[in-house]
């Protein structure tokens, strides 16, 4: 079994390999003998930035180096992620912006006659209803685990589960990533039906047309979680047939895509059955929007056992309006505010993830011009976040 020292050096060697655009030969720690090949896409940056924070105080406000685009934040992330495995960390949580266009996967364009069905297909179109915007949640969330998958490819793609909610969405997976050499990996889903065929999604929670953009997505990503059926049968890879998920024997990286409380409770399971040599990672978990966890064991596995190794997300909004929260390991939490022209603000810099209270607090202190308070608005700052 590969083990987190095994891991480490995988990554590092990866990292010090990585080429945009170009073949790059990774070596994997495996019986000292195990050599792999992979392609590296050219939507990622090559250059992986420190996660080091450099903060200068004019006695007003702090100025931290945040990433300044998509692709230096995935750079931040993946070296985030090196640096927790040099620490020998095995649970990992992952979050970015909600929507985040990673550029992963071309995307498509409407076509005369194609119909609400061909759209859905598609699942890479943008649009104000409540389809269009689950189907940009789903995509960012899949484009994600698209990058980690890589990003451990050195470990062997019998070696990396990526657990999907249903099977829906790990077909939609296994459809984007055929053929793709850097996507080698078991997909699973972690609810199916009986018969293992693709589960007919409830509807769920009507979103307003008029609640649209940052908003709309959070609540379709949030809330379409709670109106998911737990029904396991069997996944691809472990044969369960009538039993409860679990991971293939081999996993050695697992990596679970935009979990809701139903599927933490199957994830404290794997935890508990796999072990501490297993690398959990939850992506777009939304740990913070979950309000039951079921049980007391399981609160604290996710939020005390779990590491937020790299998170880049809204600041509570009504004690911090216009505010983002960001920490890339092993730096500091940072609340900062992007002004509509400039580098971000940041307005409270600390080890510890700041409450609510503490975001109010440092925002009351922050001073907003009234320029500034009549051109900005939430959703457009979200979005030039990565522009």
């Amino acid at each position: 079994m590969l083990s987190i020292t095994s891991l480490v050096s995988v990554m590092a060697l990866f990292l010090a390999r990585y080429n945009d655009g170009m073949m790059v030969t990774a070596f994997s720690n495996i019986n000292n003998a195990l050599f792999t090949t992979t392609t590296i896409p050219h939507h990622i940056s090559s250059s992986s930035s420190s996660t080091n924070l450099h903060m200068v105080s004019d006695n007003k406000a702090i100025v931290v180096e945040l990433p300044r685009d998509v692709k230096e934040a995935v750079s931040k992330c993946r070296q985030a992620t090196q640096d927790a495995l040099a620490k020998r960390l095995s649970r990992m949580d992952i979050e970015f912006p909600v929507g985040t266009d990673f550029g992963v996967e071309k995307k498509s364009k409407p076509t005369k006659g194609g119909g609400r069905g061909k759209r859905r297909q598609d699942a890479d179109i943008d649009g104000d209803d409540e389809s269009n915007i689950q189907t940009t949640l789903d995509r960012s969330d899949r484009e994600l685990a698209r990058l980690f998958v890589e990003m451990f490819q050195p470990v062997g793609g019998d070696n990396i589960a990526v657990s999907f909610v249903d099977d829906s969405l790990a077909d939609a997976a296994k459809s984007k990533w055929k053929n793709d050499l850097g996507s080698t990996c078991r997909v699973l889903a972690m609810n199916r039906r009986p018969g293992g065929g693709a589960k007919k999604k409830k509807k769920g929670k009507k979103v307003l047309t008029s609640a649209r953009g940052f908003a709309a997505k959070l609540e379709a990503e949030i809330g379409s979680s709670d109106d998911d059926d737990n029904e396991n049968d069997r996944n691809d890879f472990g044969g369960n047939k009538g039993g409860s998920f679990r991971l293939p024997s081999t996993t050695e990286v697992a990596l679970f895509v935009a979990p809701g409380p139903k599927e933490l409770i199957i994830i404290e399971k794997i935890c508990e059955t796999m072990g501490m040599g297993t690398l959990v990672i939850l992506l777009n978990a939304r740990l913070d929007k979950v309000t039951n966890y079921g049980t007391a064991g399981t609160e604290k596995l996710f939020t005390e056992d779990f590491d937020s190794v790299f998170s880049l997300a809204a600041a509570p909004q009504e004690e911090a309006p216009n505010c983002l929260l960001f920490r890339a390991y092993p730096g500091e939490w940072v609340l900062a505010r992007k002004p509509n022209v400039g580098r971000p603000k940041t307005i409270l810099s600390q080890t510890e993830k700041p409450t609510t209270v503490e975001c109010r607090q440092a925002f009351d202190e922050l001073e907003i011009t009234d320029l500034e308070k009549n051109v900005e608005g939430f959703v457009d700052n979200v979005a030039g976040w990565f522009r």
